[in-house]
């Protein structure tokens, strides 16, 4: 394959990876790196590498038109990645210690678990209940578009929420992905925030989780610009076509395909790893 023909597949297949993780919340890297690893034959560190570059992209094409129609809770967001960006530089110094079948283990089960979550496609309902005093405390409940006008919501177990962000940001980094999975199920399933805030949210929070592992990346030398660039310019375009998309049509056959696209690629990731073929 010439350096040509690489490039302009690697920036088509990252196009829709990048479409597909705005679409969802859980951003491209989740399905990039599988795909550079087992399609392309990149070293999976590399493929890391240019998967939290292009994370740092997914979310850069994505927030502003998110923000734009009023779904990011930017308060939220921001009060979070305190322990996502924490958890990433734990993350980071991980990355080095553990060996490349364990990585790739790992992200097979993390493939897995996120078709799990992308496939549920939770109703979309504010969470009525008790307030919780740090939400009211740091002001972090909001309002977001709905079919009746703008409809409040209230941020429940934050406490646990933050725990969650925490793991979610050492995932970040130990795996090059922006582990938007295990943000929306922080927000979505514990912190009861409504589905479209909690994925437009994960879409505004990985890029800064992503770009604070993506330093340790560059300094270890996994940051490959062949790779990388294509990656980015692929995932950008794709994330702001998602974007779009999502604030205004149902994604529900779209999220399916997603899920299952990521379970054959888990069970693949984990089968490569057992076998010693990453």
């Amino acid at each position: 394959m010439t350096v040509l023909l690489f490039t302009l597949l690697v920036w088509l297949v990252s196009v829709v990876v990048g479409f597909l993780g705005a679409l969802t919340g859980l951003g491209g890297g989740t399905l990039i790196v599988p795909l550079l690893t087992l399609v392309f034959g990149v070293n999976i560190h590399y493929a890391m590498g240019a998967s939290l570059i292009s994370v740092i992209a997914t979310s850069s094409g994505a927030a502003a038109a998110f923000l734009r129609e009023g779904y990011t809770n930017l308060r939220l967001a921001m009060f979070l990645q305190v322990a996502t960006t924490v958890g990433a530089i734990v993350g980071a110094f991980l990355v080095t210690l553990v060996s490349t079948a364990f990585i790739g283990v790992v992200f097979g089960l993390m493939l897995l678990y996120s078709a799990y979550l992308s496939g549920r496609l939770p109703p979309e309902v504010a969470t009525t209940g008790p307030p919780d005093k740090y939400a009211e405390r740091f002001n972090l409940n909001g309002v977001y578009p709905a079919a009746g006008g703008q409809q409040p919501y209230q941020v429940q177990h934050v406490p646990a929420g933050f725990a969650v962000m925490f793991g979610a940001g050492v995932v970040s980094s130990l795996l090059g992905i922006g582990s938007g999975a295990l943000k929306v199920l922080g927000m979505d399933r514990i912190m009861r925030i409504p589905f479209k805030v909690s994925t437009t949210t994960s879409n505004f929070m990985i890029g800064v989780t992503a770009a604070a592992g993506a330093g340790a990346y560059l300094k270890l030398g996994y940051i490959e610009p062949t790779v990388t660039m294509p990656v980015m310019l692929g995932v950008l375009l794709g994330s702001m076509l998602g974007a779009k998309v999502l604030v205004r049509a149902e994604a529900r056959t779209l999220r399916i395909v997603f899920a299952v696209l990521l379970a054959l690629t888990g069970i693949e990731m984990i089968y490569k790893a057992v076998t010693g073929k990453v």
